[in-house]
C-alpha cells in the first residue's frame, strides 16, 4: 500500500484522502449475490437463515437507494429557493439596521486578544506553529481577510473561497468565488436506480460553478456554511433567514407611513366664495375663476404642446375653494389641519422589535434603547449573544482547520495534520467572569469536601470530590496527581537554589562602582574583581554620599548613564570612577 502511494502525485493522494475513500466507512450500502457467495450446507434451517438475511440486506440496500433520489429531487428544488433567499439577502443589505447587524457579527466573531491577534494556534510542534502561523497571518492575511468571510457567511449562509495552490510553496493565496453561482455536489445529490454501483467520483464531496463549467475537488474549495437547518443542507443557513419576513413587513409599513406624511401632513385652506343667486351653470366657471387669482398651476399637454388649466389635477398643497350662497356665512376661510398622528409609530416598532428578536443582537447594540439596571440586563443579553458568536466561530473553524490541513498535507506532515488547534477570542468578558464564578464556587465546594472536620474526618476524599465537582475521569486524576508530584520535585529544588548557584554575576557592575560585595548569597565568595577599599572608606563611602546616581542604567561594564545631569558633569563623573 505504501509502494502504491509512492507511485500517486501529490494531488492524487490529497484527493484520496478528501475523496471517497475519506467516508470512515459510510458508503452506500449494496448487495450482490454471485457465485462466489453461494452456501454451502446441509442444515435447511441455517440455508433459510442466511436466504432472508440476503433477502433483506437487498430490501435494506434499495431503501437506502430511494432515500438518497429523494434527497437529489430535494436539491433540485431547493436550488431555486436558493437563489431566491439571495436576492432577498441583497436587498437587505440597505437597511441600516441589517447591515449593522451582520458589521457586528464580524467585529464580535474577530475579537483580537491583548497581543492583537485575531487567530489563536496551539501545538506541541514549533514547527507546525510557525508554518500555521506564516499560512494564516502572512499568505492568507487572516486579520483582514476573516471579518469579510465571516460576513459574507453570516449573510448568504454559505461562503467560497478558491485556494491558489502550488506544490512548492503550497498553498499561496485564497480568492473569493460568488456565493450565488456555486453549487455543492456530495453523495446523494445525482440520480440513481436500485442496486446500482455509484461512480468513485460521484461519492465525495466536489464545487460546481455553473456559469463557468468548472468543477472543483473538494480540497480545492473552503466552504465556509452556518450548520442551523437541516432543511437547507448542504448548505448553511443565513442569520437574516428568519429575519426576511419581517424585513418585508417593515420595509411595508415604513413606506406607508412615510407615503401619509407625505400626502396627509400638510395643512390646507378652504376659501368660501360668496355667488349670492348666480345660476348654478355660472357658479362653477366664477369659483374658478377666483382660484386661478389665488394660484395657478399650467399643464402641458404631452400630444399637442398646448397649456391645458382644464384637467389640472389638485397638488397635496393646494387649496379648497367652495362656493356659498348665505351671505352671513362665518369664517370664509377655514384651516384644513394635517395629519395629527404623526408620532404614533407603535406598529412600526413592534415589527422593529421582532426583527431584532430575529437577528438575535441585544436592542442596545443597535442603538435602539439605553442599557438600564447598571448594565446588569445588558450583561446578561451580552452572555447570550456571546452564545451565538460562539457558534459562528465554530463554524467558521472548521474550515479553517480544513486550509491548514492541506497545507500541511502538501508540505509533507501526513503524521501531524491532527498536531494542532485553531481558536478565536470570546467577545464576551461578562461570559468569562461567569465562568470564573463558577469555579470559584466549585473550588470552595471542594475545599469544604475534602477539608479535615475536628474530631472527625472530611466528607469526601480528594478522589471523589475531583470526579463529581470537577467532571474529572479517573485518567484525569491519575494524571494531575503525578504532575502535583513532579510540580513538588520542582518546588524542592527551587529551595535548594541557595546551595547550588552561589554567585549569578548580575550585580557585578554595581558592586564595583560602589565598592561594596552583594548580590551573592550568604557565606559565598565576594565576586571577581580588582579589590577595593573597605566600605565606607574615602574612596568608598555610603551610597548616599556618592553623585545623584539614581536612575542609573547599565547595559555592560563599560557603558554608563546619569541622568539629570550636563554632559560636563557626565563627563566628570566618568573619570573620576575610572580613575578609582
Amino acid at each position: 500500500m505504501e509502494q502504491n502511494n509512492n507511485q500517486l502525485t501529490v494531488w492524487q493522494r490529497l484527493s484520496k484522502t478528501f475523496g471517497p475513500n475519506s467516508l470512515l466507512g459510510q458508503d452506500i450500502p449494496t448487495y450482490k449475490f454471485d457465485k462466489k457467495e453461494l452456501l454451502k450446507t446441509r442444515d435447511r434451517n441455517e440455508f433459510e437463515k442466511e436466504k432472508l438475511q440476503a433477502q433483506q440486506s437487498l430490501y435494506l440496500a434499495n431503501q437506502w437507494t430511494k432515500i438518497e433520489s429523494n434527497l437529489y429531487t430535494q436539491a433540485i428544488y431547493y436550488e431555486p429557493t436558493r437563489l431566491a433567499a439571495f436576492y432577498d439577502y441583497e436587498s437587505m443589505e440597505f437597511t441600516p439596521e441589517i447591515s449593522t447587524a451582520l458589521d457586528i457579527y464580524a467585529e464580535e466573531s474577530t475579537t483580537p486578544n491583548e497581543d492583537g491577534h485575531i487567530l489563536q494556534i496551539y501545538s506541541e510542534s514549533k514547527r507546525i506553529k510557525g508554518i500555521l502561523a506564516d499560512l494564516f497571518n502572512n499568505t492568507l492575511d487572516i486579520n483582514t481577510n476573516l471579518q469579510m468571510w465571516i460576513r459574507n457567511t453570516c449573510k448568504y449562509g454559505d461562503n467560497f473561497v478558491y485556494l491558489k495552490l502550488d506544490p512548492e510553496k503550497e498553498i499561496v493565496g485564497a480568492v473569493q468565488l460568488p456565493n450565488i453561482e456555486i453549487e455543492r455536489l456530495e453523495r446523494g445529490m445525482s440520480p440513481k436506480r436500485p442496486n446500482t454501483e455509484v461512480k468513485p467520483d460521484e461519492k465525495g464531496l466536489r464545487f460546481a460553478w455553473k456559469e463557468k463549467n468548472m468543477e472543483f475537488n473538494a480540497w480545492e474549495v473552503a466552504h465556509f456554511r452556518l450548520l442551523g437547518d437541516d432543511r437547507k443542507l448542504p448548505y448553511g443557513t443565513s442569520m437574516l433567514e428568519k429575519a426576511r419576513r419581517i424585513w418585508k413587513q417593515l420595509v411595508l409599513a415604513e413606506d406607508a407611513m412615510l407615503i401619509y406624511r407625505t400626502s396627509r401632513a400638510p395643512e390646507r385652506r378652504v376659501f368660501k366664495v360668496f355667488v349670492g343667486n348666480m345660476d348654478d351653470k355660472d357658479v362653477e366657471p366664477y369659483v374658478q375663476r377666483v382660484a386661478n387669482k389665488f394660484k395657478r398651476d399650467q399643464i402641458v399637454d404631452n400630444k399637442t404642446g398646448n397649456v391645458d388649466l382644464r384637467f389640472n389635477q389638485m397638488a397635496v398643497d393646494q387649496d379648497y375653494f367652495i362656493p356659498v350662497r348665505d351671505a352671513a356665512q362665518t369664517m370664509p376661510i377655514e384651516t384644513l389641519a394635517g395629519a395629527q398622528n404623526l408620532s404614533e409609530i407603535a406598529d412600526i416598532e413592534y415589527i422593529q422589535k421582532k426583527l431584532v428578536t430575529a437577528l438575535r443582537i441585544p436592542k442596545a447594540y443597535l442603538g435602539f434603547e439605553e442599557p438600564v439596571g447598571d448594565g446588569k440586563n445588558l450583561s446578561l443579553l451580552d452572555i447570550r449573544f456571546a452564545r451565538t458568536i460562539n457558534r459562528i466561530q465554530k463554524n467558521m473553524l472548521s474550515e479553517l482547520n480544513k486550509i491548514a490541513i492541506v497545507h500541511l498535507f502538501l508540505l509533507g506532515f501526513e503524521e501531524e495534520l491532527q498536531n494542532f488547534t485553531l481558536g478565536l477570542n470570546n467577545p464576551s468578558k461578562q461570559a468569562d467572569l461567569l465562568m470564573v464564578d463558577v469555579w470559584k464556587e466549585k473550588v470552595l465546594l471542594y475545599k469544604d469536601l475534602v477539608g479535615e472536620i475536628p474530631n472527625t474526618i472530611q466528607p469526601a476524599s480528594a478522589t471523589w470530590a475531583k470526579k463529581h465537582i470537577f467532571g474529572w475521569s479517573d485518567e484525569d486524576i491519575k494524571l494531575d496527581t503525578q504532575r502535583i508530584r513532579m510540580e513538588r520535585a520542582v518546588a524542592a529544588e527551587l529551595a535548594n537554589t541557595p546551595t547550588i548557584i552561589t554567585h549569578t554575576g548580575m550585580f557585578d557592575t554595581i558592586d564595583r562602582l560602589y565598592k561594596t560585595v552583594s548580590g551573592s548569597t550568604a557565606g559565598a565568595p565576594p565576586p571577581p574583581g580588582p579589590p577595593g577599599p573597605p566600605p565606607g572608606g574615602e574612596a568608598g563611602g555610603l551610597p548616599e554620599s556618592k553623585p545623584k546616581l539614581e536612575n542609573l542604567l547599565l547595559e555592560n561594564d563599560d557603558d554608563y548613564f546619569i541622568s539629570n545631569a550636563s554632559l560636563g558633569e557626565m563627563e566628570n563623573e566618568l573619570l573620576k570612577i575610572l580613575g578609582d
